[in-house]
């Protein structure tokens, strides 16, 4: 089931439904209660044995209108371009036709018509169309096919020269390509060649600011020159971690996690996360695009969030290895490492770094530590409490409710709202952007992807779907805004303990958990109960599993929480 703020209220899905002006409200004056009764009593009077005498009228009489919208939605097809018409009379205008505003936007197209379109959709109070199609355009088209035909379309400008409607045009022109430069100049740099770059900047305006853009794409085309040149390609973008020799297991010293103050390490994983996330391409997570990663010559796609991935993969590969791999330790001392890691999680709550507190949760709640019943019955039992209340955030009940309303409270906000008791063990943050749990978004728009057709059965690209698909990576790129002015210190030490962790697979983990307590052991007390929780997700569900988990997914870490998908399958 798609999130509420996905579905639209009043209107048709996409290729479904009639298309009749449907009135999106409806109303009538509303009377008070005493309004009634005064009428009631006036016609008892009027009919009954006493109709001569006075009746005294009503000291209060007060109708009540609800606010009104008179609104239709209509479609209307032009030339390859389906429309979605809203008609809006102003207030205290006679009619619809004399006095109203007109506003129409693409529902959809087909793929000329909708490159096109760009040109157009300011002029046709559209305003939101260049964002939307610049942000998911990579789902039915390609930069190249855009490019080519925005040229043939500068080739033969409307009007003469100096003519206002050549002057609009130039205007809108340089609007579309200035935008796409300042916030998606990768897409001209993956070109590969010049060739079309420099077929399309002598069509461009020559005067400002179509010089700007001219000397921008022309400054591009001489960077992929050189680079055909010497054959030179631009290192692996995704390798965001830092270069060092692979860890000695012999030297791994689990302990040595409790020597470094929770906040300490809260702050240099926060610090990680914020630089990947900053560096996340938001259409990258585009179902199309998403699901599509692991096919032959798609390999690189998606890189900066298999970036993210793999940071959520590593940290949760460095909690259970501290917990697991010292099997001579005392169950003491094994409790204390639990409590040090929900600690952590306590301190990247509150510098609201979801992803991190999502990765040493899911690795708590594995099974290879979940079932230590010895080591969690000596765990400090408001330890427990708090690690469990932390869990909730992620249950899976109703869509991650929680998880959402946590982000849609504290997402922009400079401070965190977490509990009393978690601010007065002075777990406090500086002013800091949030840094989400990526999972979240990957599945709305994965099953976004799986739920609403392409194209309509007329062949034309849905963009209703698109602009669906457009106010989830809305919500992404508002939450990298609120990231941008982050601050942290560096640890160099925690740092080195962090890289030195040895990876262990699902096998080693069962091994070492099963050296430390034996299988079939009887359970010494109460254990935490992991907070999964199984929803129905009937229609999408195929298409979400193969799309999410493998070996790069994010729910590849062996939990009752990450093998959620995998067991609704089954």
């Amino acid at each position: 089931m798609l999130p509420r703020s996905m579905r639209t209220a009043g209107v048709d899905l996409p290729g479904v439904g009639s298309k009749k002006d449907v009135p999106l409200i409806s109303y009538r004056p509303l009377q008070t209660e005493m309004d009634s009764r005064s009428d009631q009593s006036r016609t008892e009077s009027d009919t009954g044995e006493h109709a001569s005498s006075q009746v005294e009228a009503s000291p209060m009489k007060t109708t009540w209108y609800c606010p009104l919208n008179l609104s239709t939605v209509s479609e209307k097809e032009e030339d390859g371009i389906i429309y979605t018409v809203t008609d809006k009379p102003q207030h205290g205008g006679p009619s619809l036709q004399s006095s109203g505003h007109r506003t129409q936007c693409v529902k959809a197209g087909t793929e000329e018509k909708l490159v096109l379109h760009l040109i157009h959709s300011s002029s046709m109070d559209d305003s939101s169309f260049i964002s939307i199609f610049l942000s998911t355009y990579r789902s039915f088209t390609s930069t190249q096919r855009v490019l080519d035909i925005l040229t043939d379309r500068l080739g033969n400008p409307p009007g003469e020269s100096n003519s206002p409607t050549r002057q609009a045009f130039n205007k809108a022109v340089c609007t579309i390509f200035s935008t796409w430069l300042s916030e998606y100049p990768e897409d001209f740099l993956s070109l590969g060649e010049p060739t079309r770059l420099l077929r399309l900047t002598p069509l461009l305006p020559a005067e400002e600011p179509g010089a700007d853009v001219r000397g921008r794409l022309l400054k591009i085309a001489e960077e992929l020159s050189e680079r055909s040149l010497i054959a030179d390609h631009l290192p692996d973008s995704s390798n965001t971690s830092p270069q060092t020799s692979p860890p000695e297991p012999s030297k791994f010293d689990a302990t040595s996690i409790l020597g470094f103050p929770s906040s300490v390490i809260a702050e240099q994983l926060t610090k990680i996360e914020t630089e990947l996330f900053l560096r996340l391409v938001p259409y990258h997570c585009l179902g199309s695009l998403w699901s599509q990663r692991d096919k032959k010559g798609k390999e690189g796609q998606c890189w900066s969030v298999r970036a993210t991935v793999r940071q959520f993969n590593r940290l949760a590969n460095a909690v259970t290895a501290s917990c697991l791999w010292q099997t001579d330790l005392k169950t003491q001392q094994r409790s204390r490492l639990l409590e040090k890691w929900i600690s952590v999680a306590e301190a990247c709550r509150a510098r609201k770094n979801f992803s991190s507190l999502y990765s040493v949760v899911s690795a708590l709640q594995s099974n290879p530590i979940h079932r230590l019943r010895k080591t969690w019955q000596e765990t400090d039992r408001e330890a427990v409490k708090r690690y469990e209340e932390l869990a909730y955030i992620f249950s899976e009940k109703d869509n991650y409710s929680q998880s959402r309303e946590l982000l849609k409270e504290e997402g922009t906000s400079k401070s965190s709202n977490t509990d009393h008791k978690v601010n007065n063990r002075r777990h406090t943050s500086s002013a800091q952007g949030t840094v989400p749990y990526l999972g979240i978004f990957l599945t709305d728009l994965t099953m976004l992807d799986a739920a609403v057709k392409d194209r309509l059965e007329n062949g034309y690209i849905n963009f209703d779907k698109r602009r669906r698909e457009f106010e989830v990576l809305a919500k992404i790129r508002l939450l990298q805004s609120s990231c941008r002015n982050s601050t942290f210190r560096t640890d160099e030490s925690f740092l080195h303990w962090y890289h030195s962790v040895p990876t262990l697979t699902e096998e080693e983990s069962y091994r070492l958990s099963n050296q430390i307590e034996p299988h079939g052991e009887p359970s010494p007390g109460r254990v935490p109960h992991p907070m999964v929780v199984i929803t129905e997700c009937a229609d999408a569900l195929s298409a979400v599993t193969s799309s999410v988990v493998d070996a790069d997914g994010i729910f590849d870490f062996p939990s009752p929480v990450n093998h959620l998908l995998s067991r609704l399958a089954k």
